[in-house]
């Protein structure tokens, strides 16, 4: 990156899929900092899901959907940077959440794209780590390999849910972060409250982690050909399915049928139009084997519609027998019976 002053800083979020982003992007976002900021989301699934979560700056929040922007949207990244920083009202900040299933390492090759590397500076990059599930899905390492490469590439880490994870297994993440890493900075939290002064405008990016996080992440290979195809080998290890429908689902229901959905699936996540609340909006956070319902502001001028992401495994999840489960939960499916 660059030293120019009149560069516009930008603070990576980064971390594995639930881990808590949009929760620290949202808390950041309403923290009074004055700043004009410029929003911009990824999510790996076909619809954004993270998107419509972020609050209080619709007109700078830009969703960048299907693909990762490590690597296959790269291009559309680059195209939202430009955008935001050619408005009338220029923003003064720039905040990217990356998707779950991201490596941090592409994304800093894209900023360091000749178009934009005079016009923008790496201010920080933080990884959110779910201290409760960051051991889940042992039987698949790739997974625990791209976590590593996050944390590797973070100058700072947000170790959030300590209170649902306890004492023991708070201490038994930080001995593992503490076996591959030195010096980490880590911040102990519930619900990712951060303070924004410790987040924004530090300034404190070091380029060198690029090379340091490659370095751990591909267990010291000297191979330059082994690097460029591990950052871009994370994308064949998902797979997502999508499922929208306007008619309104039982609570009950449907937080049963999450509970029991095969192991291969890593996360769900969306908004639900329910018979129980039909005015207000649900947010479904399925994470590892952790279900999470919530009720939110009301529809408004919105059409209720229930919008979920499913991601798992590659070319293994049984998006019919997903869907099915879904649609059993759905109101009319027992007041029809």
């Amino acid at each position: 990156m660059n030293d120019h002053s009149d560069a516009v800083p930008v603070t990576i979020l980064t971390g594995f899929l639930g881990a808590g982003k949009t929760t620290l992007l949202n808390r950041i976002l309403t923290e009074p900092h004055g700043l004009r900021v410029g929003v911009l989301v990824n999510d790996f699934g076909s619809i954004n899901i993270d998107a419509e979560l972020v609050v209080g700056v619709e007109d700078n929040v830009t969703s960048l959907a299907n693909g990762c922007v490590c690597c296959e949207i790269r291009d559309d990244l680059i195209e939202s940077v430009e955008a935001l920083l050619t408005r009338v009202e220029s923003v003064e900040y720039i905040l990217l959440e990356a998707s779950g299933v991201a490596d941090p390492a592409g994304i800093f090759a894209t900023f360091n794209d000749a178009s934009l590397r005079d016009r923008i500076r790496l201010d920080s990059v933080t990884c959110v780590i779910d201290a409760d599930q960051v051991f889940a899905y042992p039987e698949y390492p790739a997974l625990m390999d791209l976590k590593l490469r996050q944390v590797g590439f973070a100058d700072m880490v947000v170790l959030n849910k300590t209170s649902l994870a306890g004492t023991e297994q708070v201490e038994r993440v930080r001995a593992w972060l503490d076996d591959h890493f030195n010096r980490l900075r880590i911040v102990e939290t519930d619900y990712c409250e951060v303070p924004s002064e410790i987040l924004l405008g530090v300034g404190r990016f070091d380029p060198t982690k690029a090379s340091v996080a490659t370095t751990i992440a591909e267990g010291a290979c000297t191979d330059p050909s082994h690097t460029t195809h591990r950052h871009h080998e994370h994308a064949k290890l998902f797979s997502t399915v999508s499922y929208e429908t306007d008619e309104p689902v039982r609570l009950d229901a449907l937080h049963e049928a999450m509970r029991k959905l095969p192991g291969n699936i890593y996360r769900v996540k969306g908004l639900v139009y329910t018979a129980d609340a039909p005015d207000r909006i649900a947010v479904l956070q399925v994470v590892g084997r952790r279900v999470d319902i919530s009720i939110h502001a009301e529809w408004g001028p919105r059409e209720p519609t229930t919008r979920l992401v499913a991601i798992g495994e590659a070319d293994s999840i049984d998006a019919h027998l997903l869907r099915d489960a879904i649609a059993s939960c759905a109101f009319a499916s027992t007041s029809d019976a």
